[in-house]
């Protein structure tokens, strides 16, 4: 008798807990990015660019995230501010300039401000799915220099509009965890990978801890090893970065008199405007000297993201533009410590860990 009550008792705790799960899913399940939200990165591992706008894209809609998100903490708080209320505000002429010996440290470059915990390369969930044609597309570059023997300089400019991140007393080991997660947290044991995935696919694997969104515009210089050497010593030596770099150096380092190929100026939001404001006030004409000699193949004007550089008119001209239509910089953790022992927590981490392994060798 006691045995068939324990059964009757353990298959109510059950249904309870499916009517807990299903209820939380579908009130915070949302594609709203927020602190404290968590995330199944395994969803959508190498493909998070459809989900995430990090890089332009063809259609008009206004969105900035929508990965489904759940709320599995209770009553979290947040820091939030609001960069620039008036888009009037100037926009500081704060580039970042990174150099690339290869496409892949292109990528790492590109994406060095998310961090995904447990992931040792954090742009393969964004980028393992892009063919050589979808890197070019997405940084702007003709495709023929996507292979090969190149290197490149990757110049940014970013304006954050909304800075988000979990408070500072905030700790995963204190976080009190929503009843369903909590509920179906202490059903899972060690060894049981199966009900581990289960979890993750209800509730997520990661929870996001910070995040970035704005606009930045960008631009990929591509170069021979011989010249993009030169080029990298050249500022390595000054210490200075483009400081140190006069008017006419600046001019004729980063043009198509010592670059393979300058790469389009494009937007992280995709927004159109931006294209059109850079087309028009981002040409500079080649220096008298080097239409004597320049390469046949060398056009006697071109668009240069670094007119920007020192320049509060144009950054002045631009700010409005640059809206909070994408995604910057994202920091996501591991959903580890709503497992209270310490065994199963390992092993969740453990299965996090595989699996991360096992899509970046896939892909």
């Amino acid at each position: 008798m006691s045995q068939m009550v324990a059964i009757i008792t353990t298959f109510f705790r059950v249904m309870l807990l499916l009517v807990c799960i299903a209820c939380l899913i579908s009130h915070s399940r949302s594609h709203s990015l927020r602190v404290g939200g968590a995330i199944n990165i395994f969803g959508r591992f190498g493909y998070l660019s459809i989900s995430m706008r990090v890089v332009p894209r063809n259609d008009l809609d206004k969105w900035i995230f929508r990965e489904p998100i759940v709320d599995v903490f209770k009553n979290v708080t947040e820091n939030k501010r609001i960069e620039g209320k008036s888009e009037n505000e100037l926009l500081h002429d704060d580039f970042h300039m990174e150099f690339c010996d290869d496409v892949t440290q292109l990528l790492q470059a590109y994406f060095r401000e998310f961090k995904i915990d447990r992931l040792d390369k954090p742009w393969r969930a964004f980028t393992a799915s892009w063919t050589e044609v979808t890197i070019a597309k997405n940084l702007g570059l003709n495709v023929t220099y996507v292979n090969g023997d190149h290197c490149y300089v990757l110049v940014r400019l970013s304006k954050p509009r909304v800075v988000a991140s979990l408070t500072k007393d905030f700790t995963p080991q204190s976080a009190r965890f929503n009843e369903a997660v909590k509920s179906q947290a202490s059903f899972l044991t060690a060894g049981n990978s199966a009900s581990i995935h289960n979890f993750i696919r209800n509730f997520g694997s990661h929870y996001v801890a910070s995040y970035v969104t704005g606009n930045s515009l960008y631009q990929v210089l591509v170069y021979t090893p011989k010249a993009y050497n030169v080029l990298k010593n050249r500022l390595q030596r000054e210490n200075t970065g483009l400081s140190s770099l006069s008017s006419s150096e600046m001019t004729s380092l980063f043009s198509p008199w010592h670059a393979e190929h300058l790469g389009s100026v494009l937007a992280a939001s995709g927004n159109p405007l931006v294209y059109e404001w850079a087309s028009k006030e981002l040409q500079l004409s080649a220096p008298p000297e080097h239409h004597a000699r320049k390469r046949r193949s060398a056009p006697t004007s071109y668009i240069s993201l670094l007119k920007l550089h020192d320049n509060p008119h144009l950054l002045s001209s631009l700010a409005p533009l640059m809206k909070n239509e994408a995604l910057l910089k994202l920091k996501l953790t591991a959903l580890a410590h709503v497992f209270e022992d310490e065994k199963t927590r390992n092993w969740f981490l453990s299965i996090i860990d595989n699996n991360l392994k096992l899509w970046e060798l896939n892909m």
